[in-house]
């Protein structure tokens, strides 16, 4: 049965990749794609037409779409852009790399580093001196941390780049959520600790056994389905306090690595997630679901709490919205396992060395495409892909502050009228913080009052409870970013062509197939020392992993002293 299940998989995988190859090649030898686009005259114009495959999932614009348009009409170039379904990245990317031919964009996520294996990108660096916004797109320190071993670069990270300052209203990253009813039922109580989180859901969930419309509530979701398992397994570092370096912790005194998959607080995480199952807190359906299924479940509005990064699950949020039911919305609660502790679920941006967007060797216009992507970078059309068309999606006033009506602001959350409309160039390179004109910030996102009044009454209500106008605030301020942060960008390129990084994939095996048996397992106990057993037996994390870790923190220090 697995046999055929793989080869379903990979014939999906195939037709995916030849329909991508095909979409990256049309037209005749040696010619670039291009096709016609109505201008603000009226009047069709001739634009180039490339192609983008990005491993992740995402929502594909609509012909026409509106702002795609009008970008191309200025900068004489667009991008066909398909997304990751129905396979894995590493299935997508596997199938594309053994038939040699791509997309002229590719994002390959977690296949980044069998596509530079590959030679499937050509080097950026060869080309940017004609390309001013790519080349200063980051420091040369920054640009000298992407390089490949060969010393060329061969990607460009889209992510963490901070325009003048950070604006940040979201909080993106990584929390314990709640519904705002859920707080709104207890009268709005500070939640320090873990059992004080699930005690909340327990007491609701007992006094509000349904929604209004007589479906059931559920307590807590975990979302485990492929590379999304950190849902599940990544909570015990800050728990303890620390932020998301996501591989390991790093103690701030030694700079030694620690393992976060055996600590007494992982024991005690896992613990409490036994016990809420037993409970009936937890969905029996959690370690079953695909991401679909999770997104699903969460879009109905009837579950309390889950972990989960905002950006995972913000199309779900987008439906929560649309369906009306503002007081199912999620807020993140910064908890610990103790009291007292210091927490640090919020992060500031940082590099990630380890992904981003590369131009492939089957692209027929290379110059071409890094132009498209200079222009990408240019300032008004950055305003553009980030707030729309002015007078139509933001109304500008006189004191050159973008403000949004309320229809607008629906229509910004109404995915429909997004593939129709909007056009955000979201995988490719872009700004956060400031936009370029120094007034405002790079999108709506980053915009503190015109966020503040976006807000439903009932996300208002609970953010005036706590004294708070961002969602960012809920949680402690950010610390400035040690010179290691984040380790998971380099966790994230290991391959198993090395001992370390064969380590990490097992890890991953390990824990992908025991953790939802601890949580679910009448006897915790016995569980949980089964899978520590088999942990440490086929994981040799203190001999090669943390050694590695180690080494890797001491480079990344080195390199910001300047050595």
């Amino acid at each position: 049965m697995k046999q055929i299940k793989r080869a379903a998989a990979f014939t999906l995988a195939l037709a995916m990749a030849i329909g991508m190859a095909a979409c990256g090649n049309v037209g005749s030898k040696g010619e670039q794609k291009t096709e016609k686009v109505t201008n603000s005259n009226g009047e069709e114009v001739e634009v180039k037409v490339f192609s983008a495959f990005f491993a992740v999932p995402g929502n594909e614009l609509d012909d026409n779409n509106v702002v795609q348009d009008a970008i191309a009409e200025k900068i004489g170039a667009k991008c066909d852009m398909k997304w990751l379904t129905g396979q894995t990245a590493e299935e997508a990317i596997g199938v594309m790399i053994a038939g040699g031919d791509y997309p002229d964009f590719v994002d390959a996520s977690s296949g980044m580093a069998r596509m530079v294996e590959a030679g499937a990108f050509i080097a950026i660096d060869e080309l940017w001196d004609n390309y001013p916004n790519i080349k200063n797109f980051y420091t040369e320190a920054q640009w000298n941390s992407i390089r490949a071993d060969d010393g060329h670069i061969y990607i460009i990270p889209q992510f963490g780049n901070i325009w003048d300052h950070d604006t940040t209203c979201v909080h993106n990253d990584e929390a314990f959520w709640i519904q705002t009813r859920v707080l709104k039922w207890a009268g709005y109580p500070k939640i320090e600790t873990l059992d004080e989180y699930f005690d909340l859901i327990e007491r609701y969930v007992e006094a509000n056994p349904t929604m209004e419309d007589g479906t059931p509530n559920i307590g807590y979701e975990i979302l485990c389905d492929d590379w999304r398992y950190f849902c599940l397994e990544n909570a015990p570092f800050f728990l303890d306090g620390y932020p998301n370096d996501g591989c390991c912790i790093v103690d701030r005194e030694t700079h030694k690595a620690i393992d976060y998959n055996t600590t007494p607080t992982a024991e005690r995480y896992f613990r409490k997630l036994n016990e809420e199952y037993k409970k009936g807190i937890i969905d029996p359906e959690t370690f079953t679901m695909n991401y679909d299924a999770y997104i699903s479940k969460l879009s109905t509005g009837r579950v309390c709490g889950m972990v989960d990064q905002h950006w995972d699950f913000n199309d779900a949020e987008n439906a929560i919205k649309a369906a009306g039911l503002d007081d199912c919305t999620y807020v993140p609660v910064g908890i610990t396992i103790d009291k007292g502790m210091d927490e640090h679920w919020h992060s500031n941006s940082a590099l990630d060395v380890s992904n981003g967007v590369g131009i492939t060797v089957s692209c027929k216009d290379p110059e071409g495409a890094m132009q498209f992507m200079n222009d990408l970078l240019d300032p008004e059309i950055l305003t553009m892909r980030n707030w729309g068309l002015e007078g139509v999606n933001y109304n500008k006033g006189e004191d050159g502050v973008f403000t949004r009506t309320d229809e607008m602001r629906r229509n910004s959350e109404d995915q429909a009228y997004m593939n129709a409309n909007l056009c955000p160039y979201a995988y490719f390179p872009n700004y956060s913080g400031m936009d370029h004109d120094g007034i405002n910030g790079c999108d709506p996102q980053h915009q503190a009052t015109e966020f503040y009044d976006s807000l439903s009454d009932e996300v208002k209500e609970c953010f005036d409870a706590y004294g708070v106008k961002t969602y960012v605030e809920l949680c402690d301020p950010a610390q400035e970013n040690e010179a290691w942060f984040p380790m998971w960008s380099y966790s994230n390129a290991l391959t198993t062509d090395t001992p370390e990084g064969q380590v990490w994939a097992d890890m991953a095996s390990v824990k992908h197939e025991y953790l939802p048996k601890v949580c679910i397992a009448e006897d915790f106990d016995s569980a949980w020392k089964e899978y520590l057993d088999v942990y440490h037996k086929k994981c040799d994390v203190d001999g090669i992993l943390l050694p590695a870790f180690d080494a890797e923190i001491q480079r990344r220090i080195d390199v910001a002293n300047g050595k």
